[in-house]
């Protein structure tokens, strides 16, 4: 494989400014795409996270921010993304939420917030998305969906719901767009240490009366069989190889990336 596989291409990486989404940004952008970032978080070290990109990679990188908890405005992620790079060829759906408690107890509003960020705004921006790839016969489409895509846990019910809403919506965007070149996978990690996973182990932590140390080797070692964090940078890999010729063929499938998680 060409050690700049995408250049030529423009990607955008919803929730990309930091953990899973960022590492994948940084890997397409290092193979040579043009890349648009999206994500909530301090402008100043937005613009530092768009600087040190562009500069290392050579390549073109863009911030477009939007409300993906808003239709309208996902699809206008889009429209903008388009308008700058003058198309989308890679269209990586990673932005997500997280709340915890019990159905019974779970708040409206959470559930609300975690369908709309985790499931409704993959349809909105894919549905913004596909004319621009169908009209040019090409694409690329990768959901970040989980383990829990595959698998449930308690006290999770929007997440859950969610995860497995991206594993089927994956599949129909697949078979939809089969006799064309645009393909759409999931990929499925388990435990990866990133903002969100930290604030459920500091939450466990508190809850518990353990050290951070404690409550991250229970958290993760109850679920995972290697007992390690997935790194981001290998669900980078995996994405990069999905976005390229030699993944052409694979459309429709939901990968586990978990450290054995699901093979239980």
């Amino acid at each position: 494989m060409s050690d700049k596989p995408l250049a030529s291409r423009v990607a955008l990486v919803t929730g990309s400014t930091s953990g899973i989404g960022l590492a994948i940004a940084r890997r397409l952008a290092a193979a040579g795409a043009e890349v648009v970032l999206n994500g909530f978080g301090d402008p100043a070290e937005i613009e530092r996270l768009r600087d040190e990109m562009a500069e290392t990679t050579g390549v073109r990188v863009h911030y477009v921010p939007a409300d993906l908890a808003v239709p309208a405005e996902a699809g206008e992620l889009v429209q903008r993304a388009i308008a700058i790079g003058g198309r989308i060829d890679v269209l990586v759906n990673n932005a997500g939420i997280q709340h915890v408690a019990p159905v019974q107890d779970f708040p409206d509003e959470r559930w609300e917030a975690v369908i709309a960020i985790n499931l409704s705004s993959a349809f909105y921006t894919t549905k913004a998305a596909l004319p621009d790839m169908q009209a040019r016969g090409w694409g690329r489409i990768i959901n970040i969906a989980s383990a829990h895509g595959k698998v449930a846990s308690i006290n999770k019910a929007a997440y859950v719901a969610a995860k497995h809403g991206i594993v089927g919506l994956t599949k129909v965007v697949a078979l939809e767009n089969a006799k064309v070149d645009i393909t759409c996978n999931a990929i499925c990690p388990g435990w990866v240490d990133t903002p969100l996973v930290r604030k459920q182990i500091v939450a466990r932590a508190q809850a518990q009366g353990i050290t951070v140390e404690a409550a991250t080797r229970s958290l993760v070692g109850e679920k995972q069989p290697s007992e390690r964090f997935v790194q981001p940078e290998h669900i980078a890999e995996l994405a990069l190889f999905l976005t390229t010729e030699a993944g052409g063929s694979i459309t429709g499938a939901a990968y586990s990336i978990d450290g054995g998680w699901t093979a239980q």
